[in-house]
């Protein structure tokens, strides 16, 4: 018998025989790749956990029954090896967090092994609760062109979480992040009039999201330089006369605060709420020719008008008046030392 085996097997190896139906050869080779998974990947503590050694064949099939074993951090795991390439434990604990990788060999102790995979096991999970949204700057007021920053946070909740940050009442996803923290963010580096919405966010580490309110986001733009507009009743103005002074600045988000000038000198305020212009108006008198500017503030930065001039004429009566108290003060500027020495030797002749 055994020489009949060794003439077919030379057989074989120099091609010349015929298989014969009652003996077979069948040389064996591990040539296989491992892949080990883990079931949850995430596995909490006090739950149990299944480890699955997944073999891949890469040349023939194999005929040895294999053998599994089982690896943590460099030590095989208690429940030792067998022909079964799932291993079930039935409950992990935190100390059980580590490397992980499994292993399979053939009667003749041919070995091959998976890579590692890293287990981390988690503690008892809580539901993610009482999320909210807030946002940076604060009170959702963010200056054109400038960075927004939304952030999504949770009071509590254990495990990895997953983010989503959500526009508008439709609710248009903007991202979705994962990760091992209470809070997230989402930015948007430089905002235009178009991010001007309302926002939410949602946590949720596998109970169902937990949504937070809706936070309006307003966008607003700095002032423009404003124009100043003297509106008066003719095309002269008298001491009297009636001016309105108008001052508009064409772009910038409101309430827009401006303020009125003359020489440098405030005459007043006047605040716009919806953004349009303000007017101040002033009872003339002769003392308010000069120049006269405004300013509009909305809080993201004072602008300056250019200066406009009034030139008050002056009545012809008044002219008239005005002469005649030249005059009038002129003789007595001149006339004033004679008339006082006069007077002075009148009344020392009638006491003497």
């Amino acid at each position: 018998m055994l020489l009949g085996l060794m003439l077919l097997l030379c057989a074989e190896m120099l091609g010349l025989a015929q298989h014969s139906p009652g003996y077979t050869l069948s040389i064996n080779t591990l040539h296989t790749t491992l892949h080990l998974t883990a079931r949850p990947s995430w596995p909490l503590e006090g739950r149990s956990m299944t480890l699955t050694c997944e073999t891949e064949a890469t040349s023939q099939q194999l005929d040895d029954q294999l053998q599994f074993c089982f690896f943590r951090d460099d030590q095989a795991l208690d429940m030792g090896c067998g022909s079964d390439p799932v291993l079930q434990v039935p409950t992990v604990w935190r100390k059980d967090s580590g490397s992980y990788w499994c292993e399979a060999k053939t009667s003749a102790q041919k070995v091959t092994r998976s890579p590692r995979i890293q287990i981390q096991v988690q503690g008892e999970r809580v539901p993610v609760w009482n999320v909210s949204l807030e946002t940076q700057p604060p009170e959702g007021q963010v200056q054109k062109g400038k960075k927004l920053v939304l952030i999504c946070l949770a009071t509590q909740g254990t495990g990895h979480i997953t983010f989503s940050w959500y526009k508008g009442a439709l609710g248009l996803n903007l991202e979705t992040k994962t990760q091992r923290s209470l809070s997230a963010n989402f930015e948007i580096p430089r905002v235009t009039e178009s991010d001007s919405e309302k926002y939410y966010c949602t946590a949720d580490n596998g109970y169902g999201p937990s949504v937070s309110e809706l936070v309006s986001i307003t966008v607003r733009s700095p002032v423009s330089r404003p124009i100043l507009t003297l509106r008066v009743p003719g095309a002269q103005v008298f001491p009297g006369d009636m001016v309105e002074l108008h001052c508009e600045a064409h772009g910038g988000s409101p309430p827009i605060l401006y303020q009125f000038y003359h020489e440098n000198v405030t005459l007043g305020s006047s605040s716009a709420p919806s953004g349009e212009g303000a007017s101040f108006n002033l009872s003339l008198t002769m003392e308010h020719s000069g120049n006269y500017s405004c300013e509009a503030d909305n809080g993201l930065g004072a602008q300056h008008s250019e200066v406009v001039t009034l030139n008050i004429t002056v009545p012809v009566e008044d002219r008239e008046e005005l002469l005649a108290s030249g005059i009038l003060e002129g003789l007595l500027g001149v006339l004033g030392p004679t008339i006082m020495a006069l007077f002075c030797c009148w009344l020392k002749k009638k006491i003497g």
